[in-house]
């Protein structure tokens, strides 16, 4: 795909940011001065001042910036002391990123408090104190009973709060979010997500400004099957709420599924300039991972365009990061891929054998599906390298994780281990000679793999199992069958750099020299703006 399709460029988005002020701006609520968060409503029987306020701090919560939107919440609830969706707002906002969940322990024990608060002060009509017993779901028995039964309860409330206030749009904006936030990875009818799309499409096009219907409707889409259709959110989601680094990143969703690498390196690298600050600010109390999360992002992408040089440079930051203030699963997961996908994108399977958690100050401990991903790196490195009692070492870690993540019923990350400890398998026994083995567990991770999506918190996977068993034809003198699966890949991760010099070199294995110059053509064509002379980029220079 060309990156450069008619898309409104980046720059020229942001120009037009002052497009997406509130409606009012009179009725501008306080914040900094110039900040831009969208257009909100949502009516709270609450005075006037805590009314802006409230509007404000909603908008903030739609970008997923939540340590200002627990500020602004607190401030709602001193401008008046008896509005009870303001420590409803406080609960919410307590929770987290919805696609990061569950949330840990700490922060639903700040939420619990909150929403026995917003009990205590009560509502002042049957709409807000419908809104407060819709969380109450959420949060009953948040220390006993399972996070998945609860949050199918807040949806299930959601929606008949929805359906009883079928004027109130907020009603079907958090319905809406409930509703992707639940869906569940393995459901390729994208049931939820539709159903979802059917609220925010008619309600994004009356109100183009709105951050909440951008933001879900591209989370919503963030799939293979349906990604096309979340173009225009991506479009204009950086536009309607420049200040929120979130909102800056959430376009990236979308670009990286379609192999648009400069789109999202844009949209990412102003995303992380805005929230870098947040790394050293030691008064939060929820964040830490706006930056990190968009340099995971960049990092991929850069990796993709043969900018080796700009993705060095990322590495280094993180790598010389010895503290983070708050310890969180999305930036847990960033510190963990970023060196690995450097490595692994590489094949520097040298660096991948030696790769150690960074930095040792995080508790780790709390996030195994994030420890897997350097667990993993290092199992492919050694397995690659021939050091088979190194590999099951490793292989050995990965179970005692996998077992971790099925105790704490983090069965989705379990399965997404279960993949991983099946690819390093293959490659272990590959370097045993077990050709038969080997490529019988790489299609089981594939096989694995299609029965589930990825998470948001990932621009992708670290490689893609199809994108191995390629490699492992291609090493086995199987070209033809090579060059189909690196073919496949490109359907599913288009403009990923290995896929296609994978391809090109499986044809130029078989003979089909015009096949493999047509691969080596696109190669350079995609790496035109590399800052590093990759051997891939040399080997397409002297075919291509």
């Amino acid at each position: 795909m060309n990156a450069k399709r008619n898309i409104v460029g980046l720059v020229a988005l942001l120009s037009l940011a002052g497009a997406a002020t509130f409606a009012h701006e009179d009725d501008e609520p306080a914040g900094a001065p110039g900040e831009k968060l969208g257009t909100v409503e949502f009516h709270v029987e609450c005075n006037a001042e805590a009314q802006k306020e409230f509007n404000r701090a909603i908008s903030l919560y739609h970008s997923f910036w939540f340590d200002p939107a627990n500020k602004s919440f607190d401030k709602v609830a001193e401008l008046d002391p008896g509005c009870g969706l303001a420590h409803w707002g406080r609960a919410l906002s307590a929770l987290g990123n919805p696609f990061a969940w569950p949330a840990p322990a700490k922060a639903l024990q700040a939420g619990a408090g909150a929403m026995q608060k917003a009990e205590q002060v009560g509502a002042r009509g049957e709409r807000e104190r419908d809104y407060i017993a819709a969380l109450g779901k959420f949060y009953s028995d948040w220390d006993k009973s399972e996070h998945r039964t609860r949050a199918l309860a807040w949806e299930a409330a959601m929606q008949q709060l929805a359906s009883r206030y079928a004027d109130d749009e907020e009603a079907q904006i958090f319905y809406a979010l409930a509703l992707i936030a639940n869906a569940l990875p393995t459901d390729k009818s994208f049931k939820n997500q539709l159903k979802a799309a059917e609220i925010l499409e008619p309600f994004f096009e009356k109100h183009p400004d709105h951050p909440g219907a951008a933001h879900y409707l591209i989370h919503g889409y963030d799939y293979a099957e349906l990604v096309q259709r979340g173009l225009p959110a991506a479009r204009r989601y950086a536009a309607i709420a420049p200040s929120a680094p979130h909102a800056l990143h959430m376009p990236a969703h979308i670009f990286t599924r379609l192999g648009m690498w400069e789109e999202s390196i844009a949209t990412n690298r102003v995303s992380a300039a805005a929230a870098r600050k947040e790394l050293n600010d030691t008064s939060m109390t929820i964040g830490s991972y706006n930056a990190l999360h968009a340099m995971d992002y960049m990092i991929y992408a850069h990796l993709q365009l043969g900018q080796d040089a700009a993705a060095r440079k990322l590495l280094d930051e993180i790598t010389a990061i010895q503290r983070i203030d708050i310890g969180n699963f999305p930036g847990a997961y960033a510190l963990a891929a970023m060196p690995a996908r450097y490595a692994l994108e590489h094949h520097d399977w040298n660096a991948a054998a030696k790769l150690k958690l960074h930095p040792e100050s995080l508790p780790w401990q709390q996030f195994p599906q994030c420890e897997a991903i350097t667990v993993y790196a290092r199992a492919l490195g050694k397995a690659r390298l021939g050091d088979g009692a190194g590999a099951r070492v490793d292989i050995d870690r990965l179970r005692e994780l996998h077992a971790a993540m099925l105790k704490n019923k983090a069965n989705y990350w379990a399965q997404q281990t279960q993949i991983q400890i099946t690819a390093a398998s293959a490659w272990l026994a590959l370097a045993e000679k077990n050709s038969d083995d080997a490529l019988r567990l790489m299609r089981g991770a594939i096989e694995m793999e299609a029965a589930t999506d990825k998470h948001p918190v990932t621009p992708g996977p670290l490689v893609p199992p199809r994108e191995q068993l390629a490699d492992m034809l291609l090493a086995l003198d199987k070209p033809g069958e090579a060059l189909a699966e690196y073919e496949k890949v490109q359907a599913s991760e288009p403009n990923r750099l290995l896929a296609i010099y994978g391809a090109a070199r499986a044809a130029d294995a078989m003979g089909d020299k015009a096949k493999s110059r047509d691969y080596y053509q696109q190669l350079l064509v995609l790496t035109a703006k590399g800052d590093a002379e990759r051997p891939e980029i040399q080997r397409a220079k002297e075919k291509g």
